[in-house]
């Protein structure tokens, strides 16, 4: 029989032999024995309170464990025994690393369970439990704003009510047929004025007017007022619509929408009214250098391409990795434009003239695009565009790795965030009474909002949120949740 002191024994004992005590747990149906002076080292968790409290009775054991067994002196926890084992090594250790495969949120819980503080977990799994928990609350909030879309409150005004509507209109293609019509609309008109801006350039379609300048045909410029009046009216409803509208204004992609039509009307302005306070030469170079701005409602596309804001977001995650691209192409372009000088000084024909000049040689030659507008023709220049070509190449494929990566972990991200908010919606309907979620979000059901957060909090899903019921919720199914 494997065990340590009874508790008789360990009545008479007293504190001094409490560190020779051993004790038996049976975690999840593994057995371990673990010994008093290694619990002891740490005197405010579960398992030492647990081996401390042996001779208090078996009300004081029964608080801290699931079931003993007195004939075998064994203490049986309901509990995953992989976090078990990752658990153990604060004892000895000082410090707890999470295994790989186990729920962050769910270890938490272990660890909240045995007592021990999260300031044991080692910083790389607390990284790993941080980006869980900006999960959780990511899918939370989805769920949360697919109820608020979908509920009816009695008490808002009118506007207020108006106000949703026309937000979810315009910034929830998938919340109706109409919405997804506007959506598509919206992406084909700004293929539309992007297409004119390229065809009005194009002296074929260009007309003249009244003074011999070319301007653009007046069909190309009645389709691209069209496209501004659907973009302004799109952009003044939105505005209109946001329940923030500093934060509105200040958004990145907004603000292109801004800069996407406000050359048109500067530009009207400037042509009716500049002629009156400067020259018309002047008046038509400042409309010609606002229209160039209207490339910037290509990026409108970004708003209708979740590609595209995937790419952006990766190349927003690799700005260390983009500057060391341009920290290594800075070195080599200025150590072999200046090598590349002076090895070309000794040619009577050199098209190397100076240093700054030799800069656009050593860009188009590390970038690998050579113009051939510049180029050696010394053996040892010829030699030194050879070694810049390479480095050059080398320089630029080392960060494509950690670019790419970051573009598919977003992506990744976000069909996992997109997958659990439907599931985490599915639940609620299942649970619910009858099967609509309209109702949760009305007066006259409230109790069967309650009803259903109940359900949830009482189901073992894996993807249950916290954020939502604000409750927590102990788990012993840690590797179902990965």
């Amino acid at each position: 029989m494997i065990g340590g002191s009874s508790f008789e024994e360990l009545n008479g004992s007293g504190s001094d032999c409490s560190e020779e005590v051993e004790i038996i747990v049976n975690v999840g149906g593994i057995r371990q024995i673990l010994y008093g002076d290694i619990l002891n080292r740490y005197p405010e968790t579960r398992l030492a309170e647990l081996m401390n409290c042996v001779t208090g009775g078996y009300d004081a054991i029964f608080a801290l464990c699931d079931d003993y067994d007195p004939g075998q002196r064994e203490f049986y926890f309901d509990r995953d025994p992989d976090a078990f084992k990752c658990i153990m090594e604060v004892y000895y250790y000082g410090e707890v690393h999470m295994k790989k495969g186990i729920c962050p949120i769910c270890f938490q819980n272990e660890m909240e369970f045995w007592k021990v503080d999260l300031c044991f977990l080692d910083e790389c799994c607390k990284i790993h439990l941080n980006e869980k928990k900006e999960e959780l609350e990511e899918i939370a909030r989805r769920v949360q704003t697919i109820l608020d879309d979908l509920g009816f409150d009695t008490t808002e005004s009118r506007w207020k009510r108006f106000q949703k509507y026309v937000w979810k209109f315009m910034e929830k293609p998938e919340s109706s047929f109409p919405a997804r019509v506007t959506a598509v609309l919206s992406f084909l008109f700004i293929l539309i004025s992007s297409i004119v801006m390229c065809l009005g350039t194009i002296p074929d379609l260009q007309v003249e007017d009244s003074e011999g300048n070319h301007v653009e045909h007046p069909t190309l410029d009645n389709i691209e007022t069209a496209c501004i009046i659907w973009f302004t009216i799109e952009y003044v409803l939105r505005l209109m619509s946001s329940p923030n509208k500093l934060h509105f204004a200040l958004s990145f992609m907004n603000i292109i929408d801004v800069l996407a039509i406000l050359p048109f009307y500067v530009s009207l302005i400037l042509t009716h009214l500049g002629t009156r306070m400067m020259e018309l030469t002047n008046v038509q170079q400042a409309v010609q250098a606002l229209r160039i701005m209207r490339i910037a409602r290509i990026f409108k596309l970004a708003r209708h391409s979740s590609g595209l804001q995937t790419l952006t977001y990766a190349l927003k995650s690799s700005f260390k990795e983009l500057g060391l691209l341009l920290m290594y192409l800075a070195v080599g372009i200025f150590v072999f434009s200046a090598l590349g000088y002076t090895m070309e000084q000794s040619h009577p024909e050199t098209l190397f003239k100076s240093i700054p000049q030799s800069f656009w040689w050593a860009i188009i030659t590390m970038t690998t695009v050579g113009y051939g507008d510049i180029y050696p023709k010394t053996t040892l220049g010829k030699l030194n565009a050879a070694t810049s070509f390479l480095c050059g190449v080398i320089a630029i494929a080392l960060p494509i790795h950690p670019i790419i990566n970051n573009f598919v972990k977003y992506y990744n991200k976000q069909r996992v965030l997109e997958t659990a908010t439907k599931h985490e919606l599915e639940l609620m309907e299942l649970h619910s009474s009858g099967g609509d979620l309209r109702g949760f979000k009305s007066e006259a059901h409230r109790s069967e909002e309650v009803k259903m957060r109940s359900h949830l909090k009482a189901s073992h899903s894996d993807t249950f949120i916290p954020v939502l019921s604000k409750e927590k919720h102990h788990r012993t199914r840690l590797q179902s949740c990965k």
